[in-house]
């Protein structure tokens, strides 16, 4: 069963016609379907909408603070200064010094530390040249330290966990980038005389 709408229309009222001739026909009368309003309400929505998107977008664009890349070196520093305040807990300080230095390995050297086992790890090194021997081999005793703490349970003391920042820290100093140094304008190998009054 249909709904219809119906709408009341009142007619303008019949004059008789003076001459009874037929009289013309009248124009059609406008009813207003109610509809109107909602689609003026939809037009100022879409509008309203992209002159927001316009605007968020240009705030943006002005607010927009270039991306400062953190050398790897700089970031392992600050975690492992940060680790020193995890000194009297052994193994959070044990663990979180042997992240910052894995982490520091694979940033620097694409080395996938921190996925890997210690001996999975210590395996693949050997067979890398982007590390000396000599950091080789430091890194091997650092990271077998740290896994005697974070997993046989060992207890060290305070000396033996600086001992394991000092390595790491060591690890970082010794095989970060270190910036040229232009060498000064070469002196005159004949300096003049000091003149005497």
């Amino acid at each position: 069963m249909k709904f219809q709408r119906r709408y009341l229309v009142k007619a303008a009222p019949v004059v008789p016609a003076a001459t009874g001739d037929i009289q013309a026909i009248r124009p059609p009368v406008f009813i207003p379907s109610g509809w109107g309003w909602l689609w003026v309400l939809l037009l100022l929505l879409i509008v309203g909408t992209l002159v927001w998107w316009w605007w968020k977008r240009r705030n943006k664009k002005t607010l927009e603070v270039p991306d400062v890349q953190i050398p790897p070196e700089v970031r392992a520093r600050e975690k492992l200064q940060h680790a020193l305040t995890l000194v009297d807990q052994p193994k959070p300080f044990t663990i979180f010094v042997s992240d910052a230095a894995r982490v520091y390995l694979e940033e620097r050297f694409d080395l996938r530390a921190p996925e890997r086992t210690t001996e999975e790890f210590l395996s693949e090194l050997q067979a890398s040249h982007k590390l000396a021997g000599q950091h080789k081999t430091l890194l091997a005793d650092f990271l077998r330290q740290c896994d005697m703490v974070k997993f046989a349970r060992y207890e060290p003391g305070q000396s033996e966990l600086r001992a394991l920042y000092d390595a790491a820290l060591r690890l970082v100093d010794e095989t970060c980038p270190h910036p040229q140094v232009e060498p000064q304008a070469e002196q005159t190998r004949n300096p003049e005389p000091p003149v005497s009054a």
